[in-house]
């Protein structure tokens, strides 16, 4: 290659419906929920071969640095953000500090990819995308009609991939199963390459005012260590936004590159079933039990006669879920006190 790939390294977002695993003080991405080590740490894994990336860059939270710091290892590149303000605002911060020339890969903290060789392909075909001017997302293979992911629309063909016709918002589980049989409908799984250069300058076209509270923030800011702070009062400004609505679906040039790469973005409880194949973690006995897993951190929790159903024991606190309700455990009113 003749630019490295720089990885961006997204730690923001709560977790909530992973609760009560998942806490504002300990959230999603620092847990261990696919054996020994945590999200976060298997996102670094992913992109740690010096021979296709660059040393990553970190954006996250001033309260999530202890953690950051304790599983990311020394020497780690941090950015920490003041507020949370989504994500094209964080990954502005990144691109103002990013090396010039480079291109981005950014990722989000929290997912699990099965393979990541495929992953790797998809970032190399991505990257020449990129150096030819294309905002590139990933379309990850929709492998069943589900309605909690955003839809990418393939269009023209291009070199190792295709522009973008369409984003597409959560559909209905009917307009989902169209989706799957048309066969140009790929997930949007919020992983993107592009330019510094070029993305800062569709974020000034787009999005001027955040542009200029980013910059300003970027200037403004202090290093400390391995660590870089912006300045607060420019940053807190911004309006935050995702990069999908203040960039992606604006420019002309988006591309997409098809990622068959077991993903998942580990959303709920019933995501962290299929991921795990449906094991079970800690203490536990099933008996006349189907699809049922258990995750407790000590108690021994027996289950009889019940099909579908996730058990989660954190402490002092119990989840007892449908698989198909699982998405709605964020709404609780325990996931708001903690």
């Amino acid at each position: 290659m003749t630019v490295s790939i720089q990885p961006v390294i997204l730690c923001g977002g709560g977790g909530t419906r992973l609760w009560p695993r998942s806490r504002a003080s300990k959230p999603k991405p620092f847990l261990a929920l696919l054996g020994g080590r945590t999200l976060f740490q298997k996102a670094l894994d992913r992109v740690a071969d010096p021979e296709h990336f660059a040393a990553p860059l970190v954006v996250a939270g001033e309260a999530h640095l202890p953690l950051v710091r304790e599983q990311g290892g020394g020497g780690l590149a941090i950015i920490a953000e003041p507020v949370g303000r989504n994500t094209a605002p964080a990954i502005a911060l990144a691109a103002h500090r990013a090396p010039e020339g480079s291109v981005l890969l950014v990722c989000p903290s929290d997912h699990h990819i099965g393979d990541e060789q495929a992953f790797r392909e998809a970032a190399e075909a991505a990257a020449k995308l990129a150096r030819d001017g294309y905002l590139v997302s990933f379309g990850i293979e929709a492998v069943s009609p589900h309605t909690g992911y955003g839809y990418l629309k393939r269009g023209a063909r291009l070199p190792g991939g295709y522009a973008l016709e369409a984003f597409v918002e959560k559909p209905d589980l009917e307009t989902a199963k169209g989706f799957l049989s048309d066969g140009r409908y790929s997930w949007n799984g919020g992983i993107f390459v592009f330019g510094r250069e070029r993305f800062l300058e569709e974020l000034q076209a787009h999005r001027p005012v955040m542009a200029r509270l980013c910059e300003a923030a970027v200037s403004e800011g202090e290093t400390e260590g391995q660590v870089f702070r912006p300045a607060q009062s420019p940053f807190a400004r911004i309006e935050g936004e995702s990069i999908d609505y203040a960039v992606m679906e604006n420019t002309t040039r988006a591309a997409m590159v098809p990622a068959a790469m077991g993903w998942s973005d580990i959303g709920d409880w019933k995501a962290v079933r299929e991921a795990r194949g449906g094991a079970s973690s800690g203490p536990h006995e099933l008996h006349d039990s189907t699809g049922v897993m258990v995750d407790t951190d000590g108690p021994r929790v027996s289950v009889v006669g019940l099909d579908d159903v996730i058990v989660v024991v954190d402490g002092n606190d119990i989840l007892v879920t449908s698989a198909s309700s699982a998405q709605d455990v964020g709404d609780l009113d325990g996931v708001k006190r903690t």
